[in-house]
């Protein structure tokens, strides 16, 4: 199973109801494709993990570089897991008014639980970013 951690800028446009937009399809989509993953959005950029059937995941992240929301996607990690780092759910996401300081490490650290220390360690960094 193929696991890729990407981050990309949003670009002006996005606002609240393009996220809530993002997030409804993102979370058909990646029902329908057997994806899982985290997003998070503070405002400004996406870090995003998926996971699943290398195939599925390589279209998602070509819809997503195609995607006139995102600007700048670079592909922070690349690698073949052997089972779900985020669960078996589509998408979990953490939006930039959702929680902010202590509160956003904390749900962050929470959705990480079973992720490997690096991925951890990535998506951590971006909320204390966040927070800062």
């Amino acid at each position: 199973m193929l696991q890729l951690i990407y981050i990309s800028t949003a670009t002006p446009a996005m606002r609240e109801p393009e996220l809530t937009r993002i997030l409804s399809a993102s979370r058909r989509n990646n029902a329908r494709d057997g994806i899982s993953g985290l997003l998070f959005f503070n405002g400004r950029r996406f870090l995003q993990a998926l996971e699943g059937p290398a195939a599925v995941v390589e279209t998602a992240i070509a819809r997503i570089k195609a995607d006139d929301r995102h600007a700048a996607v670079v592909t922070l990690s690349r690698r073949e897991v052997d089972t779900r780092e985020f669960g078996d759910w589509a998408m979990a996401s953490l939006g930039a008014g959702e929680a902010a300081g202590q509160a956003a490490i904390d749900r962050v650290d929470a959705l990480t639980i079973d992720a490997s220390p690096s991925v951890r360690a990535q998506f951590t960094s971006f909320a204390r970013l966040q927070s800062a």
